[in-house]
C-alpha cells in the first residue's frame, strides 16, 4: 500500500532571504503607519487653529533637517553597522511621533511644538534612509535582484495605499492623535524587527580618515559615474516640477474644473494603483539595458501636468495617472538594480545619500515658487512648462552613453572593481 504524497511546505523564493524578509516586513509596518500619520499631522495642525500656511510650515520642518543631515547619515551608515543606525533612527521617530500624539491627545499643541517634533522625525529619516537602502542592496544580489526590489516596492506601495485609506478612516472615527500614536507604535515594531538583521556577511569597515574623508570618498564614487550623477541631476528638477504640479496645481484644477477634491483623490489613487502594477510588472520583466528602459519610462511623467493643463475629464486624468504610476516603477526598479550591481557595497549608503539629496533638495523651492509662477504666466502655461522640463531633461539624459549602454549583470560588483557593463567587457573606454 502506498501512502499519498504529502506536499512540501511552501518555501520563500531564493531571493527572499532572512534579512530581505525582515526588511520588507518592517517597511510594510512603517508605511502602514506613516501614510496615515501624514494626513493626521495636517489635521492636527488645522484642529489646533492653524491654517494652510501652518500646515506648510510643519511639512517644511521635516524637509529641512532631512536635507541637512542626509549626507552625514549616509557616511555614518557606511561606517557603522547599518542595522544599528536604522534601529536608532526608528527609536528617534518613535519618541518624536509619540510625543506629537501625546500633545494632540492631551490638549492643544502649539505650532512650534509640532514643528520641533516633526523636525526630529526628519532627522531620523535622514539617518534611516541611506542606511536602509544600503542594507536592502547588500541583502540582495545576482540575477534575481530586480525581482526582489520589485516585490519590496510593491509591498511598500500597497502598504502606503492601505495606510492612507485606513488613516483617513481612523481620523474620522478616533481623531488625529490616535493615528499619530499608531504610527509611533509602528516605528517601535519596525525597529524591533530590524534589530534582528544579520550583518555578518558584510566585510568589516576599514579605518577611515574621519567623516569628511568618508564624504569625499562617496562624492568621488558619485561623480565618477556619468550615468549616476546625470540621472540624479535630472530627477532633482523632475521631482521638483512633478511635486509642484501635483501638490499645488492639481488641487486647484480639481477645485476649479473637475468638481472638487473627490476627483483629485481618485486620480491620486489611480497613481498609487499604477505603482503597485508597475512593481508587479517588474517582477517578471528584466530589461537588458536597465537605464535605457528606465529612462524611456520617465517621459510619461510629463503627462499628468499636460492633462491638468488641458484639463482632461476625470476618467482620462485617472488613466494618465495610472500609466504614470506604472512607468515610474519601471524606472525605480531599474535604478535600484543598477545601483546594486554597480556601486561597491562599502559605499552604497553614501551614494544613496547623494541620490536622496538630489531628489528632494529642490522640491520645497518648486512648491514655494508654484504660486508666484502661476501669477506670472498663468496656471496653464506653468503646467505646460512642467511637462516641457520633464521631456527636455529626460531627452538630455538619454544622450549620455552610459545611460544607453549600461547592461544588466547576473553577479554583484566586487569592491574596487571598475564599473563596466556586461556587454562591454574587453572594450576599453566604452563606458567612460
Amino acid at each position: 500500500m502506498t501512502s499519498a504524497a504529502i506536499p512540501a511546505p511552501a518555501r520563500r523564493p531564493p531571493w527572499a532571504g532572512r534579512n530581505y524578509s525582515l526588511l520588507t516586513a518592517a517597511a510594510v509596518v512603517t508605511n502602514l503607519g506613516s501614510q496615515g500619520a501624514l494626513i493626521a499631522a495636517a489635521f492636527a495642525v488645522l484642529q489646533s487653529g492653524g491654517g494652510a500656511g501652518d500646515v506648510g510650515l510643519v511639512a517644511a520642518a521635516r524637509t529641512v533637517p532631512l536635507v541637512l543631515f542626509l549626507l552625514v547619515g549616509g557616511a555614518l551608515a557606511d561606517r557603522l553597522p547599518r542595522h544599528r543606525v536604522m534601529v536608532a533612527a526608528n527609536a528617534l521617530n518613535f519618541l518624536s511621533q509619540g510625543a506629537f500624539a501625546l500633545l494632540v491627545l492631551t490638549g492643544e499643541p502649539r505650532l512650534w511644538q509640532m514643528m520641533a517634533l516633526t523636525a526630529l522625525g526628519g532627522v531620523g529619516q535622514a539617518f534611516f534612509g541611506p542606511a536602509s537602502e544600503g542594507m536592502l542592496m547588500s541583502s540582495v544580489s545576482g540575477a534575481e535582484a530586480g525581482r526582489a526590489f520589485a516585490f519590496y516596492r510593491m509591498a511598500m506601495h500597497g502598504a502606503g495605499i492601505g495606510g492612507a485609506a485606513l488613516g483617513g478612516a481612523l481620523i474620522a472615527v478616533f481623531g488625529a492623535g490616535w493615528v499619530l500614536a499608531i504610527d509611533a507604535a509602528a516605528f517601535a515594531v519596525a525597529g524591533a524587527l530590524r534589530a534582528f538583521l544579520d550583518v555578518s556577511h558584510i566585510p568589516p569597515r576599514e579605518a577611515g580618515g574621519g567623516m569628511i574623508s568618508d564624504l569625499r570618498a562617496g562624492w568621488r564614487e558619485f561623480v565618477s559615474r556619468p550615468w549616476l550623477w546625470s540621472i540624479v541631476v535630472q530627477f532633482a528638477v523632475v521631482n521638483a516640477v512633478v511635486a509642484a504640479a501635483e501638490a499645488v496645481y492639481g488641487p486647484l484644477v480639481a477645485r476649479d474644473d473637475l468638481g472638487g477634491p473627490g476627483p483629485w483623490g481618485l486620480a491620486l489613487a489611480a497613481f498609487g494603483a499604477g505603482t503597485v502594477g508597475g512593481a508587479f510588472l517588474m517582477m517578471r520583466w528584466k530589461p537588458r539595458r536597465l537605464l535605457l528602459a528606465g529612462s524611456l519610462c520617465v517621459f510619461p511623467l510629463a503627462l499628468p501636468s499636460a492633462a491638468l493643463a488641458v484639463p482632461l475629464p476625470v476618467g482620462a486624468l485617472a488613466a494618465v495617472m495610472l500609466l504614470t504610476g506604472v512607468s515610474i516603477e519601471v524606472f525605480g526598479v531599474s535604478w535600484m538594480t543598477a545601483l546594486n550591481q554597480e556601486i561597491p557595497e562599502d559605499k552604497l549608503s553614501r551614494v544613496s545619500a547623494y541620490d536622496w539629496l538630489g531628489s528632494i533638495a529642490m522640491v520645497p523651492l518648486a512648491t514655494a515658487l508654484a504660486g508666484p509662477a502661476q501669477s506670472a504666466v498663468g496656471r496653464t502655461s506653468a503646467l505646460w512648462g512642467c511637462s516641457a522640463l520633464v521631456v527636455l531633461l529626460t531627452a538630455a539624459v538619454l544622450c549620455v552613453p552610459d545611460v544607453r549602454r549600461l547592461t544588466r549583470r547576473t553577479e554583484p560588483l566586487a569592491a574596487g572593481r571598475p564599473a563596466v557593463s556586461a556587454d562591454a567587457e574587453g572594450a576599453v573606454g566604452r563606458l567612460g
